[in-house]
Order: C-alpha cells, then sequence, then structure tokens
C-alpha cells in the first residue's frame, strides 16, 4: 500500500477513533447524570429542628416549606433570600413574594429570612451550622430542586454537622433535553467544584 494511502487510513482512524471516545463519554455523562440529577433522590418526609429553604427561582419552594412547617415537621424554617437588591433580572415580583414569605411567621413558625454569604448553597448551608451550633439543632429539612438535591446533599454533609433531611420542590420538571444538558453540566460541575474548595467555616 502507498504510503500516502497509508496516512490517509491511520488519519481516518484516529479521527473515529476520537469520535467513537467523545459518543462513548458522552453516553456515559448522559447516563449519570439521568441518575444522579434527573431521577427523584428525596428523602422520606420526617419531623427536624428547622427546614431550609434554598435559594434558586421563586417556584413553589418558599410556600412548601412553610407548609411543611404548619403540618408540623419542623417549628422553624430558615429562607434564603440571596435575591437582594433585587436588581435586573431579579424584580419587584421577587421582593412581594420575599416580603410575604418572611413576614409568614405565626406563635407556632418562626420565618428567618437571611441572605447567605457566599451567595451559594455553601453560603446557605454553613449559616444552617451556624444557626445549628446556636440552638442545638441536629436535623433539618433542605428544600431545593429535584436535579440540585445529590449536589446540596453533599455540600450540607461537608459544612452541616447535623442530618439532612433532602426533599424536592413539588413541581414539574419535564423539559427539553437541551435543558437537562445544560443542567447536566451545570451540576456536574458544581460538584466538582464543591469537591474542590471544600466547606470553609
Amino acid at each position: 500500500m502507498p504510503k500516502k494511502a497509508m496516512r490517509r487510513r491511520r488519519l481516518w482512524s484516529t479521527v473515529l477513533g476520537v469520535m467513537v471516545c467523545v459518543l462513548v463519554m458522552v453516553v456515559v455523562a448522559a447516563g449519570l447524570g439521568y441518575q444522579l440529577f434527573q431521577r427523584e433522590h428525596q428523602d422520606d418526609l420526617r419531623k427536624a429542628d428547622a427546614i431550609v429553604v434554598l435559594g434558586g427561582e421563586h417556584d413553589g419552594r418558599e410556600d412548601y416549606g412553610l407548609r411543611l412547617a404548619r403540618e408540623g415537621y419542623a417549628d422553624t424554617v430558615l429562607i434564603s433570600d440571596p435575591y437582594r437588591p433585587y436588581a435586573p433580572p431579579y424584580t419587584s415580583s421577587d421582593k412581594r413574594i420575599m416580603d410575604r414569605v418572611c413576614n409568614a411567621g405565626t406563635p407556632a413558625v418562626e420565618v428567618i429570612c437571611f441572605a447567605p454569604n457566599p451567595s451559594t448553597t455553601q453560603g446557605e448551608a454553613m449559616f444552617t451550622q451556624r444557626m445549628a451550633e446556636e440552638r442545638g439543632w441536629k436535623s433539618v429539612i433542605v428544600i431545593s430542586w429535584r436535579y440540585h438535591l445529590v449536589r446540596a446533599r453533599y455540600i450540607f454533609g461537608q459544612c452541616f454537622d447535623g442530618q439532612v433531611i433532602m426533599r424536592s420542590v413539588p413541581r414539574d420538571y419535564s423539559r427539553p433535553i437541551s435543558q437537562w444538558a445544560y443542567q447536566y453540566a451545570y451540576q456536574f460541575g458544581g460538584l466538582a467544584k464543591a469537591v474542590v474548595i471544600g466547606c470553609d467555616t
């Protein structure tokens, strides 16, 4: 076989090998992403010392946390408020929602809104740990998106000394494949970051 043809054949073999490797990696990442972020990983509900509503979007999470408290699962609700000062993309609607839920306390249910520092899941977990140390809490219910639960559980495991009961916001999680691909990449990246930086409390 002529040398030029051999070089061309080796080139195509290399290209094909790379394409197969990329395809395998995509399939593995998609399968792992589905298992970690799309399937349900919430825990059974049980009573805890507090309910922690993580920030993200106003998709009913705040009211879900308040409802669980009214049903007797905890008598304190921590609601993350990383949205202030409500500059774009946040709106006056965000402010109205937070004003309402932050003033939803009753004699039976205490509501504490807080601005996490840093304004991330890590900051929320660190604040929860400080509150737990002050009040002697041993367990919390943490509310977030279904696709965020694995990462949030890992971060709270780093930053919070007590038991964590993870609950996903009850909402519709159907979405186009492109949006799931973005979420897989975002959550993988966030999980890798959490592994690297740990929890500086």
